[in-house]
């Protein structure tokens, strides 16, 4: 087993935040009591102070999060073990609290994760002395076999990353396995999606010094005959095999989809001719592609009118001539507008989630004859969404980016819409009121979007859900009366509401949260 690149050890000394000016570690800001509990702007503080201002500045750029703190939504670290998870010949450690690791964990072996996940326990004193950095890099090493991987992916939770543990300085590369170190913390990075883009652009960045030193591998069902356009985002499987049958009379392939299932696929990406950006919050992967040279398209080929328009923009970014994108619009349009027509939409719709393609699923619900009054996303305005809300708002819906659950929940009230498509909570009090409601995540985003696949697909189930709202009404005229949150169910007596005990409470944490107390 070899060490680090030549010279970590003297770099170590020199920049490592947990070594003081008197050669001593200095005390950990978590270590004296800022803890997960703190609040995020405490948490934010240590991190600065540890050493990690950069990093904050640059997500704080990337991935701004308006007029509130940020979206409700599971912990953002997520996206970014997902990604790991979902290539193959690369591992994942977790550096954080257990009880984070343990979550997260659970959450990805739900969503089908088939694989460990490693972990580097900590305590107090080995965040003081900068023992966790040691057993980090150690875990690296151990894991770092070349006849089983292509990467190894290190990500610092919320505790590490405001304690400073420098990722940085681990090394590049040990026998030919490179090492990708991340922050992504609750404090600093708003949601799971944006958390994938912080690894995918980590990743391009890496692959594109490869392809600027020398030959890399090629893809492993070999190279196309054709330029490719790259597709970011995750999507269902069926949309890239959509995409790649509209680009074909462009002269066009589909390239590699990034986040990708394997390392060298990176390669492939980087070597389209153009990028297609139908999820357009991937602002490092963006940045990372423009530096290789390679133009951003954004939307997508959804609808008649949305596909009209792609086309335009992909075939102008590709220097394809005017006639085959004429050509290939005539081709599809005609078979778009007669599948929207036989799929038609009658009903008010809300439609809020965080998965980055609301805008384009409000987009095809327009077109379908829906009446949607409210899109709203947990991501943030970027350029290459500024087309899809600009449509949006011209056929008169109301598009909000960063949108919060309160948001979300007061278009319900205000629209009184016959079907609210959302998260969770969304779809919760959208069923309270006896109102039909899909989770966007599941019964929306996992459906073909694109083209004439596209079209049918989401009208199927979205009518299903609006024709059962008689049904929800019967029901809840069955269940009147047997009350809600700690008075739901049949009683002799029904318990009463301590509202004064409620508010002292509630109080008690307000004052507790400001000062960082555990109440216990």
């Amino acid at each position: 087993m070899t060490s680090g690149p030549v010279g970590i050890e003297s770099e170590r000394e020199q920049q490592s935040p947990l070594v003081g000016v008197d050669g001593q570690p200095p005390a950990s800001p978590v270590a004296e009591g800022v803890g997960c509990h703190a609040g995020a702007d405490e948490l934010r503080r240590a991190a600065e102070a540890a050493g990690k201002s950069e990093t904050l500045e640059r997500y704080a750029a990337d991935y701004p999060t308006g007029p509130h703190d940020q979206p409700q939504s599971m912990c953002p670290a997520f996206g970014s073990l997902r990604v790991g998870l979902r290539m193959r010949r690369t591992a994942t450690v977790l550096s954080g609290s257990a009880c984070c690791v343990y979550g997260l964990t659970f959450t990805s072996h739900f969503y089908g994760a088939r694989r460990s996940v490693g972990y580097v326990p900590f305590n107090s004193e080995t965040l003081v002395t900068g023992k966790l950095f040691e057993d980090i890099r150690e875990a690296v090493h151990q894991l770092a076999d070349p006849e089983k991987l292509d990467a190894v992916v290190v990500i610092n939770l919320c505790v590490p990353t405001a304690s400073g543990v420098p990722l940085r300085l681990l090394p590049r590369e040990i026998d030919g396995v490179r090492v990708i170190g991340i922050d992504v913390p609750g404090f600093g990075v708003p949601t799971h999606a944006e958390a994938k883009d912080v690894l995918a652009g980590a990743m391009l960045g890496y692959a594109r010094n490869e392809v600027e030193a020398g030959p890399v591998q090629a893809p492993r069902q070999g190279s196309s005959d054709r330029p490719t356009v790259t597709l970011l985002g995750e999507m269902f499987p069926a949309d890239p095999m959509g995409i790649a049958m509209l680009l074909e009379p462009l002269g066009l392939a589909a390239g590699p989809v990034v986040p990708t299932r394997e390392w060298r696929e990176l390669y492939a990406a980087l070597d389209g001719v153009a990028v297609a950006a139908v999820h357009p919050f991937y602002t490092a992967a963006c940045r990372e592609f423009e530096a290789a040279g390679r133009e951003v398209v954004g939307s997508a080929p959804v609808g008649y009118e949305g596909t009209a328009a792609w086309l335009e923009s992909v075939g102008k970014a590709c220097g394809v001539s005017s006639d085959k994108i004429e050509s290939a619009k005539q081709k599809f349009l005609p078979g778009l507008r007669e599948a929207l027509a036989g799929s038609r939409i009658d009903g008010r719709i809300t439609l809020s989630g965080y998965e980055g393609s609301e805008l384009l699923v409000g987009r095809l619900l327009v077109e379908s004859g829906a009446r949607v009054h409210y899109v709203g996303t947990a991501l943030p305005r970027t350029p290459w969404s500024a087309d899809d809300a600009a449509w949006l708002e011209a056929h008169g819906v109301e598009v909000r980016y960063r949108a919060s659950l309160e948001q979300d929940l007061a278009a319900i009230q205000e629209f009184d819409p016959d079907l609210a498509i959302g998260t969770t909570p969304v779809v919760q009090k959208a069923k309270e009121e006896a109102r039909p409601g899909l989770y966007f995540t599941n019964l929306i985003s996992a459906r073909p979007l694109m083209g004439p696949a596209g079209a049918g697909a989401v009208a199927q189930v979205v009518n299903a859900a609006i024709s059962g709202r008689t049904r929800m009404g019967e029901m809840r005229s069955f269940f009147e009366g047997v009350g809600q949150g700690d008075q739901a169910g049949v009683w002799e007596e029904v318990p009463p509401d301590h509202t004064d005990f409620r508010k002292r409470y509630a109080r008690k944490l307000e004052r507790a949260r400001k000062t960082g107390q555990d109440i216990g």
